[in-house]
């Protein structure tokens, strides 16, 4: 597993940026949602939907936390690379303090700290530093599923919907769009005419 550095990807993102960047002559290969594709998990829920317009990725995310220092946020960003870098790579993962003593104890969170973790305590956030965003808590649910869409292979033509997300549903919507090839193509597009992260 990488390293989670500052618990954004913002770290990564510039040192690929400081390496530079060089234009490839091939075509690059996209997956455009062609159908509907929708997954359940309880209450959450997920979809992949055909592009409105934009060729690219559009993601539409809500979250849902009964802790007043989330509450309820929503966020819509046409994916470029303008955008992740604008909107999304600074957004750092979160925690509540109520759930540490049971995440160690399963083993899981111990490199986890304030340096890594927003760290959300009865209504506040307890990092010193305070938020990047005031939103950002939903700007990292969309970091976690730009990279969990990244799983089918190449990148996506069309919009996510996503209510509550999380690995375990960006997942199963993964799985879904696969298992159903009715609902998307491969198509191939000049490097001179889309750059997409």
């Amino acid at each position: 597993e990488l390293p989670i550095l500052d618990g954004s990807s913002a770290q990564f993102v510039a040192v690929l940026l400081n390496a530079g960047l060089k234009a490839q002559h091939a075509p690059q290969r996209v997956l455009r949602i062609l159908e509907p594709v929708e997954v359940r998990m309880g209450a959450k829920s997920a979809a992949l939907l055909p592009s409105n317009g934009f060729d690219g990725l559009e993601l539409d995310v809500t979250i849902r936390f009964a802790d007043a220092a989330i509450g309820v946020q929503r966020r819509h960003v046409e994916l470029s690379p303008k955008s992740f870098l604008s909107d999304i790579a600074d957004a750092r993962t979160f925690g509540f303090m109520s759930d540490v003593d049971a995440m160690r104890a399963a083993g899981l969170g111990r490199g986890a700290s304030m340096e890594n973790t927003l760290v959300v305590d009865a209504g506040r956030v307890v990092n010193p530093e305070g938020l990047r965003f005031e939103d950002e808590f939903v700007r990292h649910k969309m970091l976690d599923a730009i990279g969990d869409l990244a799983m089918v292979g190449a990148p996506i033509c069309g919009r996510f919907v996503a209510d509550q997300p999380g690995h375990a549903l960006n997942a199963r919507m993964v799985r879904a769009l696969l298992d159903t090839p009715e609902a998307w193509r491969w198509e191939f597009e000049s490097a001179a005419e889309t750059v997409r992260i």
